[in-house]
């Protein structure tokens, strides 16, 4: 069977770093995946959208503006 590499996890959290990088919170941010994961395995009512809402919050990265491009046309 072929062998995975480990991924590199928060030493605090146990969360994959790939999650949490450009995050505000890192701890709100790994809570709110683990709360999340629970209740998914459980198989219980995950309200999906308060959960994008969550990690939009979260996110540090500036949203840029869509640009078009004018050309002149002679």
């Amino acid at each position: 069977m072929r062998k995975l590499r480990k991924v590199p996890k928060d030493k605090k959290t146990g969360i994959a770093k790939k999650y949490l990088s450009g995050t505000k919170n890192r701890s709100a941010k790994a809570a709110e995946i683990k709360r999340t994961a629970k209740l998914y395995k459980e198989g219980a009512f995950i309200d999906v959208k308060a959960v994008q809402k969550s990690r939009v919050a979260q996110d540090v990265t500036k949203k840029q503006k869509k640009t078009t491009k004018r050309r002149n046309k002679k």
